[in-house]
């Protein structure tokens, strides 16, 4: 199993001992969610399977804080953000603005001659740089600006 894997269900049974109970449920989901992307693998996952995975919990925390901040739910606001926090320690360090852009720049000059109608050809080859790194949606904004300004 990944190392990933294993330091999460270590930092569980610390949770547990510390009775913190926001870092229990927020692990214990993780895990949950962890073994069943296992089950559908069909054998072990690599620490960037496990990456992978919690980029798309973090995601789907985010997407829910947006929704509860629209429908003025503070209290549900403050429980998702406090799970994005912890899942967030587990993820690389996140790129800025202006190392996406850099990013871009470079793969733009490598291609050459493009125009907004190639940003999905643009997008694969950025986000296969930034990998776990970037937020889709922050380079494929950065990705357009630069297309559009071209």
């Amino acid at each position: 199993m990944a190392k990933l894997f294993d330091q999460i269900s270590q930092d569980l049974n610390t949770a547990l001992k510390q009775r913190d109970a926001a870092r229990v449920s927020t692990l214990r989901y993780l895990i949950s969610h962890l073994n069943n992307a296992r089950i559908a693998k069909g054998g072990d996952l690599n620490d960037d399977n496990v990456t992978l995975e919690i980029v798309k919990d973090a995601k789907r925390h985010k997407e829910s804080i947006e929704a509860f901040d629209k429908a003025k739910r503070q209290d549900l606001v403050n429980q998702e953000s406090s799970q994005l926090k912890i899942l967030e320690e587990y993820l690389p360090a996140q790129l800025n603005d202006n190392e996406i852009a850099k990013i871009v720049d470079e793969t733009i000059a490598l291609l050459g001659q493009v125009g907004l109608g190639d940003m999905a050809k643009v997008m694969g080859q950025v986000m296969a740089k930034v990998k776990d790194q970037a937020d889709g949606a922050k380079v494929a904004e950065i990705v357009r600006n630069r297309l559009t300004q071209k």
